[in-house]
């Protein structure tokens, strides 16, 4: 590598032997005086057991060298190098993303046991230390998520309410239906909302719309439930759980990961 041929490394070179030589003139200065002079000039009032000082200006030579370093500080942020220029942290987030297109790409149409691969290594890695290797959530430590995608998801989260995801029509209570009108909501979800709309799904439409849909962005979407996709949604939005916070993963993880993870978390459902 040609040192000389980057300008950033060349700057800093400069730098580098501009100070050097500034403190070896400054302090060789000083220092000789220090060796030479005599104390002279009018004493301050104050003093401190017998010590006080002069009231000398300040050094000429100090003075102008933290004046030209402060100038040249200026500079240097501004045209030498500005804020926005290069920046090692920079070029590794060029290089991430030139790899994550090169991924995303590679794995665009990706079979179904392949997501399911992918994502189990990575749920391992950022799922199974709060969810659990078997996804069970660990005593209720966590969310149990061998039951997401399944009828008994649903039943779940009725008799329980959910919060923590933070959608503009807030936290859902716990315990909206009961007995075998929450057994046929959970149903009807479950299924996709495919066949006949129980009359029960009214207590859900005030916020999740008539369709289901999430009415803009407003409450989840079930019509998505079951699928990776509603586990993407989680994932980018985190979740306030029951021992702690749960990050968003968004920017975290790319779109073929969410969709992996999202396959694999469904394939632990026991379909209760």
């Amino acid at each position: 590598m040609n040192w000389l041929s980057d300008n950033i490394n060349l700057l800093a070179l400069i730098a580098a032997v501009v100070i050097v030589v500034l403190t070896v003139l400054v302090a060789g200065k000083y220092i000789k005086q220090m060796k030479t002079d005599r104390s002279t000039g009018e004493l301050a009032k104050e003093n401190w057991d017998g010590i006080g000082e002069y009231k000398n200006e300040l050094p000429s030579g100090w003075a102008y060298t933290f004046l030209g370093a402060m100038i040249w500080g200026l500079w240097y942020f501004a045209i030498g190098y500005p804020v926005n220029g290069y920046s090692q942290i920079g070029e590794y987030n060029e290089e991430v993303a030139v790899h994550t297109k090169m991924f995303e790409s590679k794995w665009a149409n990706a079979d179904r046991q392949t997501l399911q691969e992918m994502g189990e290594g990575i749920y391992l890695v950022q799922c199974a230390p709060c969810h659990g290797i078997a996804g069970d959530g660990m005593d209720a430590k966590a969310a149990d998520l061998t039951v997401w995608g399944s009828a008994a998801g649903v039943l779940d989260t009725i008799k329980n309410g959910s919060k923590g995801l933070g959608y503009p029509m807030g936290e859902m209570p716990a315990g909206l239906l009961d007995g075998d009108s929450a057994k046929r909501v959970a149903s009807y979800v479950a299924n996709g909302m495919k066949g006949e709309k129980p009359a029960e799904f009214a207590a859900c439409a005030g916020c999740h719309g008539v369709d289901g849909k999430g009415m803009g962005g407003m409450a989840p979407d079930l019509t998505k439930y079951g699928t990776p996709s509603f586990v993407a949604d989680v994932l980018n939005r985190g979740k306030k759980g029951y021992i702690g916070t749960m990050v968003s993963f968004k920017g975290r993880l790319t779109p073929i990961q969410e969709k992996a993870v999202g396959t694999y978390i469904l394939s632990l459902s026991r379909g209760e």
